[in-house]
C-alpha cells in the first residue's frame, strides 16, 4: 500500500547525504518511533526512558530473531554498495538480550519528546559513523523494526500538520538548502523566522475586519447599525482600512522579482568574436581555470557554465563560442548553440577585442541587442595592451591580465540585474544595498533592508496576485457606490487567498504537491 502524507507511522530518512563523511545523520519521527528505536539499540531501556532533549550512548544492534539471532555470513552475491549479506541462523539465546545482538555501529542519539519536536512527533536523530555501508546498514535494521523510509518533505510537511510551521516557513526550509549565496540564505533565514507569515497576517486581520463590517452591514438594515459619517449607502465601510491593506500587499508583490533573482539566479552569457578574451574572463570571474585559453581562435567549440556569486547575486555565467562564420562543421555547431543561448540570456557580457578595435560585426551585434529584452554590457577587452578610446564612455575599460575594470564590470552587472528586477536605475543606497547585500553588510548577510518582508516562491507570489485582484476589484466597486454584497465576496476571496499562503486555508493534493518537491530528510 502506497504511504500517505497524512499518517503518523514511524519514519526515517538520511539527514545527510550518505557517503565518505565523518558522520552520518539519521532521523527518525511518528507514533512510538522513540520504543520502535530501542527494539534495536544496546541500552533499549536507557532509550525508553529518556528525557527530550538528551543525548543517549550506544550501539545500534541487528534485531533478533523470534526463533534465533540473525548473524552476516560473508556468502552472498555482492551488492552494489557494500555487498548483500546472508544469514545464518543460531540457536535461540535466554530471553534473547539486545547486548548478544549483533553489533552494527557505535552511535549518540538525540531523543526529542512530543510537542518539542522539529515535527511535533516523538522523534529521534541517530548519529552514526559516515560511509555509505555504515549508514545504510542502519537505515535497513530501522526498517527491519517497522519504520518505514519517510517521503520527500514528509518531516516537514508533519511539522506543519503539527501546527510548529506555518506554509512560509515550510517552504523556506527548501529555501534555505538550495540558496546559492549568503544573501538568498539570510532571505530564507528571514521567512523562516516568520517574518512572512506576520506579515500576511497583519494584512489578513485588516481585510477580515472590513469583511465583518461589510457583512454586518448586509445581516442588518441601515437603522439598526450606527454608520461612521461616509461609509454608509453602498460605500465600503472601512475603506481606507482596506487601501492600507492593499499597499502592503502591492510592496510583498513588487519584492518578488528580486527574490526570484536570489533563488533563481540571472542567466549571463559572455559573448564576442573568437579570441576576444571571453574564456579569460570567465575564468577570472570563476576563480579557477575551467575553459581552456590559448592564442588560437576558436578554441571553445561549446558553452560551458558555472555559478558565481556576484555582490550577494547568484549568477549562471556561461562561456560561449566565438561568434564567426565557419566552415568547420563543430565550431558551426558550437556558434549556432551561442545564438541559441543568447536569445535566452537575461545579461549579455559582449567582449570586443582592443587590440584588433570595433569591427562590423560588433556594431551588427551590439546594434541587434541594443533594443533586446536583455541586458547588453560591452567591454573593451585588453585595455592594458590597447587603451579605450575616449569617445567610447559606454563601454568598460577590461583587462584580465591587471584586474582593471572588473570592479567596475560587477556594479555594471548589479545595475543590469536591478533592471530586470524592475528597480530604477538611480535608487538610494539603501535599496543598493537591498538587492546586492553589499559589503557595508558583508558581516551579518543582511542588507538595508533585509527585515523586509517578500515572498519566496511562486505559489505565494501568484497568491498574493490574487488577493491584490480582487482587493482592488472591491475598492473600485467601493467608488463607485456599487452594492457591498457584490463587494464582500470580492473581499472574502482576498481573505482566503492569504489564509492560503500561511496553511490556514489548505487542499490536501496541493500540500502533497508542494512537499513532494523537497528532498527526502527534509
Amino acid at each position: 500500500m502506497k504511504p500517505s502524507y497524512g499518517d503518523d507511522s514511524p519514519i526515517a530518512a538520511f539527514a545527510t547525504a550518505p557517503g565518505k563523511s565523518a558522520l552520518t545523520l539519521i532521523r527518525c519521527s511518528g507514533k512510538g518511533a522513540i520504543e520502535l528505536a530501542a527494539s534495536v539499540f544496546s541500552k533499549p531501556n536507557e532509550l525508553k526512558l529518556a528525557a527530550g532533549s538528551t543525548l543517549v550512548h550506544g550501539w545500534v544492534v541487528k534485531k533478533p530473531h523470534p526463533c534465533g539471532f540473525l548473524t552476516a555470513a560473508s556468502r552472498g552475491e555482492p551488492s552494489p554498495l557494500c555487498g548483500s549479506v546472508e544469514y545464518t541462523m543460531l540457536p535461540k539465546a535466554k530471553e534473547s538480550r539486545q547486548d548478544n545482538c549483533e553489533k552494527i555501529d557505535e552511535v549518540l542519539v538525540s531523543v526529542f519528546r512530543a510537542p518539542k519536536s522539529y515535527t511535533g512527533e516523538d522523534s529521534i536523530d541517530i548519529s552514526c559513523h559516515g560511509g555509505i555501508c555504515t549508514g545504510t546498514a542502519v537505515m535497513e535494521a530501522l526498517k527491519a523494526c517497522g519504520f518505514r523510509t519517510a517521503l520527500p518533505g514528509e518531516f516537514t510537511f508533519r511539522a506543519f500538520m503539527n501546527g510548529k510551521l506555518d506554509l512560509t516557513r515550510s517552504e523556506s526550509v527548501m529555501e534555505l538548502v538550495s540558496a546559492k549565496t549568503d544573501v538568498g540564505r539570510s532571505n530564507a533565514i528571514q521567512r523562516l523566522s516568520g517574518l512572512l507569515e506576520e506579515e500576511i497576517n497583519s494584512i489578513k486581520k485588516l481585510l477580515v475586519e472590513v469583511l465583518a463590517g461589510a457583512e454586518l452591514y448586509l445581516d442588518y438594515s441601515e437603522d439598526e447599525i450606527s454608520a461612521e459619517p461616509g461609509e454608509k449607502d453602498g460605500i465600503l465601510p472601512g475603506q481606507n482600512q482596506a487601501r492600507r491593506a492593499l499597499i502592503q500587499l502591492q510592496k510583498l508583490k513588487a519584492a518578488w522579482n528580486s527574490q526570484r533573482i536570489y533563488q533563481e539566479g540571472i542567466t549571463t552569457v559572455i559573448a564576442g568574436k573568437p579570441n576576444a578574451g571571453k574564456s579569460s574572463l570567465f575564468n577570472y570571474l570563476l576563480k579557477e581555470d575551467r575553459s581552456i585559453v590559448t592564442e588560437i581562435p576558436g578554441t571553445t567549440r561549446d558553452w560551458i557554465e558555472a555559478w558565481v556569486s556576484i555582490e550577494g547575486i547568484p549568477v549562471r555565467l556561461i562561456d560561449t563560442a566565438g561568434l564567426r562564420e565557419s566552415t568547420d562543421s563543430v565550431e558551426a555547431l558550437g556558434v549556432q548553440r551561442t545564438r541559441e543561448l543568447l536569445d535566452n540570456a537575461e545579461i549579455i557580457l559582449y567582449l570586443i577585442d582592443g587590440t584588433c578595435g570595433i569591427s562590423g560585426e560588433d556594431k551588427a551585434f551590439l546594434c541587434k541587442y541594443s533594443g533586446s529584452e536583455q541586458g547588453v554590457l560591452p567591454l573593451w577587452n585588453k585595455a592594458d595592451l590597447a587603451p579605450r578610446p575616449q569617445h567610447e564612455t559606454k563601454m568598460i575599460a577590461l583587462s584580465v591580465l591587471t584586474g582593471e575594470g572588473i570592479a567596475e564590470l560587477s556594479r555594471a552587472i548589479v545595475t543590469a540585474i536591478q533592471a530586470q528586477a524592475g528597480k530604477p536605475e538611480d535608487q538610494s543606497n539603501a535599496g543598493q544595498n537591498a538587492i546586492s547585500g553589499n559589503a557595508a553588510n558583508e558581516n551579518t548577510g543582511y542588507g538595508n533592508a533585509a527585515w523586509e518582508a517578500a515572498p519566496g516562491s511562486m505559489r505565494q507570489k501568484n497568491l498574493i496576485d490574487t488577493a491584490c485582484t480582487a482587493l482592488q476589484e472591491a475598492l473600485s466597486l467601493a467608488e463607485q457606490r456599487e452594492p457591498l454584497d457584490l463587494i464582500a465576496p470580492l473581499l472574502r476571496e482576498a481573505v482566503n487567498a492569504l489564509g492560503e499562503i500561511t496553511g490556514e486555508v489548505s487542499n490536501a493534493d496541493i500540500l502533497e504537491e508542494m512537499f513532494s518537491k523537497f528532498c527526502v530528510g527534509k
